[in-house]
């Protein structure tokens, strides 16, 4: 499923969401760049068993960093899809300070949740995924009727269908569970993706939502 756009009208220039999006395209133009991939991939990007086993702090910092890497064009694109359709409603409640505040504590519970599943894993885990998970669950308890203009494939033919939030974020979601929990029990992950960093920034978003709708007012 491809999200196009919802048909929630944003009332503020949505700053935050553009910034995000044009920091991750000026890093994943770098990543192109081949002399600077295996730099950037290597010090930047999450690796769980360096989180729990390394005594070097600095690794503590790419719990945030590994946020602004991306493995290729899919993934860099469809992230920015994501984080453009359903971003730009959650900076619009939230503020500037609130929605940047809210991403970042999202992809870092990502991360560490991520990393908690997989304690000894080297395999490097980048994406602005696990941030972004984080925003859904906001969209998903804030805007579950409005309906997400959606691309959707059906054999070879695709189709734009409009469906409420609730039912494309909760098939998302189901999803990420399924095949999170099933590469736990074939104790391995062909794929690579990290499916625990998208369950881990979905409940993140979940449980702090209700501290920033608190506390909004203060971030504006």
């Amino acid at each position: 499923m491809i999200p196009l756009r919802d048909e929630i009208p944003t009332r503020n220039f949505p700053l935050i969401t553009i910034i995000l999006i044009v920091l991750n395209g000026v890093v994943f133009l770098c990543q192109r760049q081949h002399s600077s991939y295996i730099y950037l991939r290597d010090t930047l990007s999450l690796i769980p068993v360096k989180i729990f086993f390394s005594q070097d702090p600095k690794f503590y910092l790419t719990l945030f960093t590994y946020m602004f890497l991306h493995a290729g064009w899919i993934h860099f694109l469809s992230n920015m899809l994501y984080l453009w359709v359903f971003g730009n409603k959650i900076e619009d409640l939230l503020g500037h300070m609130g929605f940047t505040y809210f991403y970042i504590i999202s992809g870092v519970g990502a991360g560490l949740i991520h990393a908690a599943i997989h304690p000894t894993s080297a395999m490097p885990t980048i994406g602005a995924s696990g941030a972004i998970s984080g925003i859904l669950a906001a969209y998903l308890i804030l805007y579950p009727a409005t309906r997400i203009v959606t691309l959707i494939p059906i054999f070879i033919f695709w189709q734009v269908v409009k469906m409420p939030a609730y039912v494309f974020i909760g098939l998302w979601f189901i999803f990420q569970f399924f095949y999170g929990f099933s590469s736990l029990a074939a104790e391995s992950n062909i794929s690579g993706v990290a499916w625990f960093a998208h369950i881990g920034g979905f409940v993140v978003g979940i449980l702090i939502l209700p501290i920033f709708l608190l506390f909004k007012r203060l971030f504006r």
